[in-house]
């Protein structure tokens, strides 16, 4: 027998795009038009460029253009950086190559953390019951000690907890316990990190 989808549920309205408006953001980002426009070019040029590789340059930069970095922070080439005013790194962190950190809304780092290659933290995302495709932004937290894995993906509003794991390829919807090791889309928890000094 076939079945039928039903749109009993359905209604005669449609999504809008030409009225998509995120001005309400625009008063929001904290820099000037210039700045932007300032920082859009040092990123595409000396931080996307995969062959710029001198990290302490890099913090550096990032620390000029307003961000907070503490001490031995290891900067991959091709990392992508959207607002380095909306960003706080602590000390001894590693950045991989290829991560993508989209802070539209402020991205907060513990110390000893390592985001490995490819993964991506993003803090915007849109409303898709509204019919403008309202623009939603939220902060991420990653606490001390966490690793997010290779070609991970930590979504807006998630709070890493000390020592968290997110293994390559896994989709953090929500927020992940302390000392945990999760995995998945949506990751799921696997098993407790338990750490030790033998190897």
């Amino acid at each position: 027998m076939k079945q039928e989808t039903s749109t009993s549920n359905y209604t005669d309205k449609a999504v809008d795009l030409s009225m998509y408006n995120n001005e309400w953001y625009r008063k929001q980002i904290g820099a000037s038009r210039f700045k932007q426009i300032c920082w859009y070019l040092v990123n595409a040029t000396l931080f996307f460029h995969p062959i710029f590789a001198f990290s302490g340059f890099k913090v550096f930069l990032l620390r000029k253009f307003g961000a907070q970095i503490g001490k031995q922070v290891v900067i991959k080439p091709s990392v992508n950086i959207k607002y380095p005013w909306k960003l706080i790194i602590g000390d001894h962190c590693w950045i991989g190559e290829n991560v993508w950190i989209d802070n539209l809304a402020e991205v907060k780092i513990g110390s000893h953390v390592c985001v490995s290659q490819g993964a991506y933290l993003l803090t915007g995302n849109h409303d898709f019951r509204a019919l403008h495709f309202d623009l939603v932004v939220k902060p991420i937290l990653l606490e001390d000690g966490v690793w997010i894995g290779a070609k991970a993906i930590v979504a807006p509003g998630v709070n890493a907890a000390s020592h968290a794991v997110l293994t390559a390829g896994s989709t953090a919807t929500r927020n992940l316990l302390a000392h945990t090791v999760y995995q998945g889309n949506p990751a799921m928890p696997l098993r407790e990190r338990n750490l030790s000094e033998k190897p």
